[in-house]
Order: structure tokens, then C-alpha cells, then sequence
């Protein structure tokens, strides 16, 4: 089976870790993806850079990367102001987010998840043209509430679709959602919209995300987020653990037989890249504050 994978190191993986990386080095990481062979790319986040100063480079980001067939960079926003920023910056394809736990959604965003999601909708509304794609973050497990309870994810993924958006991520954000549990709630939500498209943003405290990988491909999902190295986090989520590991998803997804489209020998040298930028940049001021 072919299977889409998105990395997100260069956002995702770089958003709680305490220096900046270069602009020049982001777009080096970037190259060294494309020519590894992975195709879609999230590079940026369209945030309030005073909270997070490592995304404050975004549109330099996006305009310095490269044109190559076939691959997709896509970026982050939490709300309008986000996604008009990304715009003037070029950015074609942007991920809108809200939380599915109203503590998370209070922490990140500073609304509500009705409040978050009503001004999504007049946002995405306003721009026709681009292509929105959703993400929900906590969908599964929230470090303040516990456990989120399907149906009320459901109502999130349905705000989205009421948008016009039909590609919806679900994050296991802290990584420690049991795999039966994460795919229960997963089936539930493709049984309800089954019309959808969904992928998994998988982070891995306990060492099961591969697990999770197998089961959601059974079940049909066919899209997974993933960072170099196994970067990533989130400030606002208590014990939240890094990203699923790109390399180690890749390797595992070619040991059971499935197609991905990278070669993993080049994609070791872009781990080491991603590495060697992160240990050798200058690190953030002791009072900086970050965010998402």
C-alpha cells in the first residue's frame, strides 16, 4: 500500500525547542527532505511570534523554498490572523487548528473550542481559494481533562466539514493514548463521516505509535504526520513527548511491505542535518515565552 507521509519537523519539531534555527538552515533541511524523496513538507507556523520566536522566520521560510514537482508545502494557523499572514507569505495549502478539550483550546488558543471554531469558519470562508485542511489537537487524550469523549470530537470534526474542509488530522498530542482506545474513537469518527479524509499526527511516549500506524492503516487511514529525529512537542500540553520518528516510521512502513516513495539512506542524512542545526543554533533568552 502507498502511504503519504507528511513531516513536520521543521514545525512541529522545531516549536518547543529552546533555540532558532537559521532560516538557511530550515531551507537546507527542506532540500535535503525533497531530494530524500518525502513530498510533503509542513514548514511553518503562522503564530504570534513574541510566544513563539522560533517560528517568528515563517514567510522568509516560505518564500525562500524551492519549486519541485509534485511536492506541497503546507503551514500552520491558529485563526485570522494567522491565515491572512500566510497568504501575504504565499502559502497555498494551511492547516487551521482548534483543540477537541476546552482546557487545551483555553491553554493554545485563548478561546474556547465554539469560539475557536466559529472564527475558523468566517476565516476559511473569507478565502476561497485556498486549500484548507483541519487539524484537532488532544482529540484523543488532553493532559488537564482525560480522556475526550468521541461524540464530542465528532462535533469538531463535523464544524470542520460544515467549512468545506474534508482533510481532518487527529493528534494524539501527549503520545499516550492506548492504540484499541485511539482506534476506537477513530472508527467511530469514519463510521459518522465516513465521506472525510483522515490522517493521524501521532506523538510516541509510550513506544506505540508504530502500533497505531499498523492499526489505522488496516483500518484504511493512509496519511501520517511524522518529525526527523522524533523532534516535537507541545508547550501548552503537560508531558506531551516527541513526534513519531520519520525514520522510524519509514523503515517500518518498508519492512511491512508498504510503498512510501523515500529512500531511507538519504533521509538519515537529512535526520543528521535537522540534528546538527538544531544543537549549533543560538538558544532562546531565559524569559522567552513559547507557544502552540
Amino acid at each position: 500500500m502507498r502511504i503519504q507521509i507528511t513531516d513536520v519537523f521543521l514545525r512541529d519539531g522545531l516549536q518547543d525547542e529552546n533555540v532558532i534555527v537559521a532560516t538557511s538552515d530550515k531551507l537546507a533541511i527542506v532540500d535535503s527532505l525533497l531530494s530524500a524523496g518525502v513530498k510533503r513538507l509542513e514548514v511553518a507556523s503562522f503564530v504570534n511570534p513574541a510566544r513563539v520566536p522560533q517560528m517568528g522566520d515563517a514567510a522568509e521560510v516560505l518564500s525562500g523554498l524551492p519549486v519541485r514537482n509534485g511536492a506541497s508545502f503546507t503551514s500552520l494557523a491558529l485563526n485570522g490572523k494567522g491565515i491572512v499572514r500566510a497568504i501575504a507569505a504565499g502559502a497555498t495549502d494551511i492547516q487551521v487548528v482548534t483543540s477537541a478539550s476546552q482546557a487545551h483550546s483555553s491553554a493554545n488558543a485563548g478561546a474556547s473550542v465554539e469560539e475557536a471554531l466559529a472564527s475558523l469558519a468566517s476565516d476559511v470562508a473569507a478565502h476561497p481559494g485556498i486549500n484548507f485542511f483541519a487539524g484537532i489537537s488532544t482529540a484523543f487524550t488532553c493532559p488537564f481533562e482525560g480522556e475526550i469523549d468521541p461524540e464530542h470530537l465528532l462535533r469538531v470534526v463535523r464544524a470542520f466539514k460544515d467549512m468545506g474542509i474534508t482533510q481532518i488530522g487527529l493528534a494524539d498530542t501527549l503520545g499516550t493514548t492506548p492504540t484499541a482506545r485511539l482506534m476506537d474513537s477513530v472508527r467511530y469518527i469514519q463510521a459518522a463521516e465516513p465521506e472525510l479524509t483522515y490522517y493521524l499526527h501521532l506523538h510516541n511516549a509510550h513506544g506505540q505509535a508504530l502500533d497505531t500506524v499498523d492499526a489505522a492503516i488496516d483500518a484504511g487511514i493512509t496519511r501520517f504526520d511524522s518529525a526527523l529525529g522524533g523532534y516535537g512537542g507541545c508547550p501548552f500540553a503537560p508531558g506531551a513527548a516527541g513526534n513519531l520518528a520519520t525514520e522510524e516510521l519509514v523503515a517500518h512502513l518498508h519492512a511491512a511491505g508498504h510503498e512510501t516513495g523515500i529512500d531511507e539512506a538519504a533521509l538519515n542524512r537529512a535526520v543528521q542535518l535537522g540534528r546538527d542545526a538544531v544543537s549549533n543554533s543560538a538558544a532562546l533568552p531565559v524569559n522567552a515565552l513559547t507557544g502552540h
